[in-house]
């Protein structure tokens, strides 16, 4: 009881301290939770995103039809990218588009890219990727290798840290076609050396794939400052989009007259209503467009970078640091006597915005911690992670959540 008072002081001076804990009240509550732990899976609603929403349907859909394609529907794409490579990526307009899922347009990227590294040399047929990566991009990339008859090259990282630039460096090469990393690790948190192992990866000739879902609206990105090729990301986690929000895709100015991306759609087309025959790509980022853009599914997402916009990525980033470090020490102090293990970096600097923690037994301790209206996200085989959204949690929060932990850790 001590020990948790003096936690508690902690969390309340935290709390009293904290510029973003004004903000908290715009988002919905979620009737019977504690703490909410799952920031990192799925951001919170907003209340102003249902608003919008009931606007749009009534106002812009219900009054305007069709005609609201012609007063700016069909230039959303571009316009909410953009809005996303300022607020969150370090992206200059018109390299961000707003299209499809985060598997659709990481094919697209990565096809684009292997096609074109092999078209300039037929060496190049090697895909460098790391096996702890979100399944997705190793299935996608998988079936990359096995359209075009290039080579999977694997890196190996230390599951509780992440990819280093020497290890890039290990495996890049006159045969490299492509490398694709996460920025920020799905399992661990591992916040990647983004400058170091792009210019590695250039130094080889060969571009670089970020996923960046895990960063963004988190810890601020800097893609053109890095001189990235190309990026892809989701928008339901910090950017609070919403269930199945829809991703976006980066490609830098300087390939988009050469990258031609393989889902060939008339959105994507120089002239989309000319409806003639044969494609013509767009000469712009526009040509990572396929089909139909999901305009209703974007309103979420703008009432999200409404918010970022406000606050600044710089002051999420500094809270997410503080709650993940806050949060580390309940779990040293708590948990570590348990035989729990920290499956994350402890230096802040190179962590995103989530901590995992592994125990054998700890399926059923999130199962447990459901029933009790505390929601971290559980990884197999053995991982919980704490991921708090800065934006919507407060540091009582996360004490009354790993307090929990605790408690279901000792039965």
């Amino acid at each position: 009881m001590r020990e948790f008072e003096r936690f508690a002081e902690q969390a309340r001076r935290l709390d009293a301290e904290d510029p973003l804990g004004r903000y908290r009240d715009r988002f919905l509550p979620a009737d019977g939770v504690v703490a909410y732990l799952d920031g990192n899976s799925l951001g919170r609603p907003l209340r102003a995103a249902g608003e919008r929403l009931g606007r749009f349907v009534g106002q812009e859909w219900g009054g305007r039809l069709i005609r609201g394609w012609d007063e700016g529907w069909i230039d959303w794409p571009r316009q909410v990218g953009d809005r996303i490579g300022r607020a969150a990526l370090g992206a200059a307009p018109g390299q961000v588009v707003v299209a499809d899922s985060t598997t659709v347009l990481l094919y697209k990227l990565a096809r684009a890219a292997v096609d074109a590294a092999m078209a300039a040399d037929p060496r190049r047929r090697e895909i460098v990727l790391d096996a702890e990566n979100f399944p997705t991009d190793r299935y996608v990339l998988e079936g990359i290798a096995a359209e075009r008859g290039a080579a999977l090259r694997w890196i190996d990282p230390d599951p509780a840290a992440g990819v280093t630039p020497e290890q890039v460096a290990a495996e890049v090469g006159p045969a490299t076609a492509l490398v694709v990393l996460s920025h920020v690790a799905y399992r661990s948190g591992h916040l990647a050396d983004g400058p170091a192992i792009t210019r590695i990866a250039h130094d080889a000739g060969a571009p670089v794939l970020w996923d960046v879902s895990h960063s963004v609206g988190s810890v601020p990105v800097a893609l053109d400052e890095w001189g990235a090729d190309l990026a892809v990301g989701c928008s339901y986690k910090y950017l609070n989009g919403g269930p199945g929000a829809p991703a976006f895709g980066y490609l830098a100015a300087r390939h988009q007259a050469a990258l031609r991306q393989p889902v060939q759609g008339w959105f994507g087309h120089r002239d989309p209503f000319a409806m003639g025959p044969g494609h013509e790509a767009a000469p712009d980022v526009r040509a990572l467009l396929s089909g139909t853009p999901p305009i209703l599914a974007m309103i979420p997402l703008l009432a999200g970078l409404d918010l970022l916009d406000e606050v600044g990525i710089d002051a999420v980033r500094a809270k997410s640091v503080l709650l993940t470090g806050f949060a580390l020490r309940l779990a040293d102090e708590w948990l570590g006597p348990r035989g729990v293990a920290v499956a994350s970096p402890r230096a802040p600097e190179r962590r995103g915005g989530h901590l995992t923690l592994r125990r054998a037994d700890f399926r059923e301790v999130t199962d447990r911690l459901w029933k009790r209206g505390v929601l971290p996200d559980f990884r197999t085989p053995d991982g919980i992670r704490i991921g708090p959204a800065p934006l919507s949690t407060s540091f009582a929060e996360v004490l009354s959540g790993m307090a929990a932990l605790a408690e279901e850790s000792a039965r």
